[in-house]
């Protein structure tokens, strides 16, 4: 009985904690009701090899609701807790898988997105709008400035951000951040194209992808010879690219790998150690060519409905769909965590969730 209800005081303390962020912040808190029956409804398995990844009695968890638009969950091992972005709150966001507690991490974020782990532990993150820089928070909890600039000329805004087994760190540079003052603060470009760069161990930095329209998510196969990247814009529909990755940093043999050809909306992902892509999806935004009728109003509706799509694509090495997760919410990023690496974290609009799977997080 006393195991009860110290289970149902921590369940109400967390809930009060969220809503009280959610007020804080001015932003809605959504109520979630985890699936009663194992299997999980909410696990679609679209083709049999998936199984083996599915655990039979795990469900969808939402462990943190109240953000505007949460983005770039990075989990670090060390503490048991997992940093991610509210974007229009101007926040980093913390969930401590302890006490189940989501606090503000730090604000005035300069409307940061994706974030990642060096390999020392420490934090890196996209700060996409304003400063426009990549920045890493040192153990004593001040911040580097790893780039803010290219070629004389102000980076872009950094988008998602990965970092290799050699130290050197990899990002994106859409324009996203400055395209408008809902994430951000709507500001000219100086960069020519929308770039993929590298930053080398000794600081320096090049461009190593310059032919991507707005290039999004982006991560390393488990042997990083093979570096994936996500382009918004430019295909008919959004696209997973696949490179070679050469000993120097050279990419080469791009391929596309997968085609979001349902009016999906591919966005950040994450790598298991079996190559399998486990993708942030929803819609896309894209209208009908006609309007339809609805209640004598002509309106243009979307060609596909967002809780058909609102949720994680599963694919593996070779492109195939393998599973949907399915989600209440449009996935925009997601990463692996928890103290066996196996606890899939998905950033989803306003609200975090959480799935044990029997796969684990490549990196």
């Amino acid at each position: 009985m006393n195991f009860t209800r110290r289970n149902l005081m921590a369940a109400a303390g967390a809930a009060a904690a969220s809503t009280l962020l959610a007020r804080a912040a001015g932003a809605q808190s959504f109520p979630f009701t985890p699936n009663q029956r194992y299997p999980d409804p909410a696990v679609q398995i679209l083709d049999p090899s998936f199984a083996k990844y599915r655990l039979y009695s795990s469900t969808v968890e939402q462990v943190a609701s109240g953000m505007r638009w949460a983005e770039g969950p990075a989990y670090f091992p060390e503490g048991g807790y997992l940093l991610f972005s509210d974007i229009p709150n101007n926040r980093i966001m913390k969930f401590d898988e302890k006490t189940g507690q989501t606090s503000v991490f730090r604000a005035n974020a300069n409307y940061a997105n994706g974030n990642a782990r060096d390999r020392q532990g420490r934090l890196v993150t996209c700060e996409h709008s304003v400063t426009r820089r990549i920045t890493r928070t040192e153990t004593d909890g001040t911040i580097t400035v790893l780039a803010d600039k290219f070629e004389g000329k102000r980076l872009n805004a950094p988008n998602d951000i990965v970092v290799k087994s050699d130290d050197s760190i990899w990002f994106t540079d859409p324009l996203f951040g400055i395209n408008g003052e809902w994430e951000g603060k709507k500001e000219k470009a100086e960069q020519a194209t929308t770039n993929v760069y590298r930053i080398a161990k000794d600081g320096k930095i090049s461009a190593v992808l310059t032919d991507l329209v707005n290039p999004n998510g982006l991560a390393f196969s488990p042997d990083e010879k093979k570096l994936y990247i996500v382009e918004w814009k430019g295909t008919p529909n959004r696209s997973i690219w696949s490179y070679n990755v050469g000993d120097d940093g050279a990419l080469s043999g791009k391929t596309k790998l997968i085609d979001a050809a349902d009016q999906g909306s591919l966005d950040g992902f994450r790598v298991d150690r079996d190559g399998n892509l486990w993708c942030g999806w929803g819609s896309n935004g894209a209208l009908q060519s006609e309007p339809t009728d609805v209640g004598g109003r002509k309106v243009f509706q979307l060609k596909a409905r967002p809780e058909d799509l609102d949720g994680v694509m599963v694919f593996n090495a070779d492109g195939k769909p393998l599973a949907f997760i399915r989600l209440p919410e449009r996935c925009a990023n997601l990463c692996f965590g928890g103290p066996k690496n196996n606890r899939l974290y998905m950033a989803s609009s306003h609200s975090v969730y959480a799935l044990y799977v029997e796969a684990h997080g490549a990196v």
